[in-house]
């Protein structure tokens, strides 16, 4: 019999993604034909043009004068700095003084934009401090646009002074960025990106233009696109603010703007993941409601940031659909005020231009908040003898008294406390409030859930929260907790522990609608079991590098288990492990399930038998989005179909050890390893 394995990934990012062909110059924002039409435009006293260009003129001053200083040193949120300020404002200086050169011929502007580069070039010597690559990052950019621009116009510009700038872009400001930094918040690597891409393009070095580009679309930690914005347009800062939103993605419009200018599209990747991202924080922005993953704030919604102009029109003129959110954002809030933000924004029209505009309707809403996890509301009503506790009153009191009665315990809203693992025993039903009602482990308990005899049958959990942090409300910066979490010596704490000694003493086991989070090793973990199931559940932000190590503990970790089910449930965001690490289990359906971000692969299995894995999402994972491993014996009788695996740092399905294999309809692009079939018979 003759099986064909597709592994479903994208050629090396040399054939696929990246750039092999000679650089277009000028070529970050704008191409020399994108300049042109600006100038045209503004020449002609075109609107929106002409207000642009008489907003620019007033923030253009030739009286500026650049302070060099030969080393930046910037702490957190511009704390201490010495030459942070008159880096960045001379970053927007030289490119804004350089726009106008281009826009007017008046040479004053060129020599000024010329004074500011050489100023720089010449003095400064290195970056320190905890801003040192996100200055880089963000104003670098601003500088070699500036400089792309003087170096391919007669504006003067000396070949000893170009190759000043050039030496200090190379020794000063690449070496800053070139590693990128993704422990940080995403929107420092998506300004690297930008920036980095740039320095590529301005030195004409392809390795450098492509290592950004590779990380763009392959990434680590919170760095590239699909682990920057989550299917449906939620950025990784939308819980923290969304003034760093506004500051994430327009970063990555710039990369995508540049691509553009190259011949390469960042736009429609991940199902245009990047216009998903600017129409969830345009729309809410604009007084809109939006789902969400976490904990909501509106913290900076009322601050607009210039980015919009460039996604908006790529949208609008090249595929003529129209962004309704970011369109609604700049009528009411940033064209009136708006300078490169709206000139450089508007490439020069194409005459391919389809002629029916329509609206953006690509969000791809996986599994959507509202449905997935602990709901918002009260979710149910439950029958009248059921037992009640209150925060502060005893869980394991009532699972006591409750047990071999059938009745099902209703947490109430608030946070409860646990001061020992809490024991379930057969028949225990437990149901919270939504997400009012959260179980938190006090600090000192290393395990939230256990269970409380060997043979344990009917439990059923569902409707609440289990945190897994060391305090219950989060940092305003997610980031800075889950950094917390990932450390060596961060406490051990994992949530639900359900094992038995032998096979199959622990059945007809049910999570349904639950949140489990933040826990440093298993998020759920059970051994030994029959008939499971796990529904709409959110088990994501587990396992992390404690003790005894990295890739020990994951969001679900399943042993020696058959006939389980697990559907519409999200597996994200393990720092060091698998969203689903399945061994020695039979008869498991894994259906409509998102596996993204988490530092291993989506979802691993080993020494399994009768696995059926569809219509699942597998992305932006640290090794492969579906992994069948061979320890000692392959998985065998392996269905995986109408599955999407994309932008995973290896395979989109590595599945060549799997015995008696069916892969059928499944979708993968822009994954690490190249594109090839193997066919074998058995």
């Amino acid at each position: 019999m003759k099986y064909r394995i597709l592994l479903l990934v994208c050629l090396f990012f040399c054939i696929g993604n990246g750039i092999a062909k000679d650089f277009v110059h000028p070529g970050m924002a704008q191409s020399r034909e994108d300049l042109d039409y600006m100038r045209e435009m503004v020449q002609k006293g075109v609107q929106p043009w002409k207000t642009a260009f008489d907003n620019l003129k007033e923030h253009t001053s030739l009286a500026f004068t650049p302070e060099p200083f030969v080393e930046i040193s910037v702490g957190p949120y511009g704390a201490n700095s010495i030459g942070g300020r008159e880096f960045s404002e001379s970053a927007e200086a030289a490119y804004n003084h350089a726009l106008m050169w281009y826009i007017t011929r008046n040479k004053t502007y060129a020599r000024k934009s010329i004074e500011i580069l050489n100023a720089w070039s010449y003095v400064l010597r290195g970056f320190d401090a905890n801003n040192a690559k996100l200055n880089v990052g963000l104003f670098g950019y601003y500088y070699l646009n500036a400089a792309e621009i003087l170096k391919y116009t007669d504006a003067g510009w000396t070949a000893k002074d170009i190759e000043q700038f050039t030496q200090m872009v190379l020794t000063v400001l690449y070496p800053t960025i070139k590693d990128f930094f993704t422990e940080a918040n995403g929107n420092w690597d998506a300004s690297i990106i930008s920036t980095m891409m740039c320095i590529g393009i301005f030195t004409d070095n392809h390795e450098i233009f492509n290592r950004a580009v590779e990380r763009f679309h392959r990434e680590e930690g919170n760095s590239g696109i699909t682990r920057y914005l989550y299917p449906g347009g939620q950025c990784q800062e939308t819980t923290r603010d969304w003034d760093h939103v506004q500051l994430g993605i327009g970063e990555l419009a710039k990369a995508a703007q540049t691509a553009a200018t190259q011949g390469l599209d960042f736009y429609s990747v991940a199902d245009d993941r990047l216009a998903q991202g600017f129409e969830y924080a345009s729309r809410f922005m604009s007084g809109g409601h939006i789902n969400l993953f976490g904990v909501f704030t509106d913290r900076r919604s009322d601050v607009f940031k210039d980015i919009y102009e460039s996604i908006y029109h790529h949208y609008k003129d090249v595929r003529s659909i129209i962004l309704p959110y970011t369109e609604k954002v700049i009528k009411e809030h940033t064209r009136p005020k708006s300078s490169i933000g709206f000139l450089t924004a508007v490439k020069v029209p194409t005459s391919n231009t389809p002629a029916q505009i329509s609206s953006f309707a690509n969000f791809d809403n996986f599994l959507k908040p509202t449905i997935i996890g602990v709901l918002k509301e009260k979710p149910r009503k439950l029958p009248s003898n059921s037992v009640h506790v209150k925060p502060g009153e005893s869980i394991q009191k009532a699972i006591d008294f409750s047990k071999g009665t059938g009745k099902w315990i209703i947490l109430e809203a608030g946070v409860h406390t646990l001061k020992a693992p809490l024991k379930l025993y057969s028949g225990t039903r437990l149901v919270g409030q939504g997400r009012k009602t959260i179980l938190f482990p006090a600090p000192q308990i290393g395990t939230a859930i256990i269970n409380g005899e060997d043979t344990l049958t009917d439990v059923t959990i569902r409707d609440l929260l289990l945190e897994g942090a060391i305090k219950i409300i989060e940092n305003a910066n997610p980031n800075h907790d889950r950094r917390g979490r990932s450390y060596m010596n961060a406490p051990s704490r994992e949530g639900i522990i359900l094992k038995s000694m032998e096979k199959e003493r622990l059945q007809n086991i049910s999570f349904e609608n639950i949140t489990i989070q933040n826990f440093t090793k298993n998020g759920l973990a059970i051994v030994g079991g029959k008939y499971i199931r796990i529904e709409k559940c959110d088990i994501s932000d587990n396992g992390a590098s404690v003790v005894p190590g990295a890739g020990f503990h994951h969001n679900l970790y399943l042993s020696y288990i058959s006939d389980a089910e697990i559907i519409s449930s999200r597996f994200d965001t393990s720092p060091y492990g698998n969203g689903v690490n399945v061994t020695f289990c039979n008869n498991l359906k894994i259906t409509n399930v998102e596996v993204a971000r988490n530092g291993l692969s989506g979802i691993r299995c080993a020494e399994s038998n009768r696995i059926v894995i569809t219509d699942c999402l597998a992305e932006g994972n640290g090794e492969n989005g579906i992994f069948m491993e061979k320890q000692m014996h392959s998985c065998r009788d392996i269905t995986i179909q109408h599955n999407t695996m994309q932008h995973n740092k290896g395979y989109g399905i590595d599945a060549t050890t799997a015995i008696q294999l069916s892969m059928k309809d499944n979708s993968g692009n822009q994954n690490g390893k190249k594109l090839f079939e193997e066919e074998r018979n058995e």
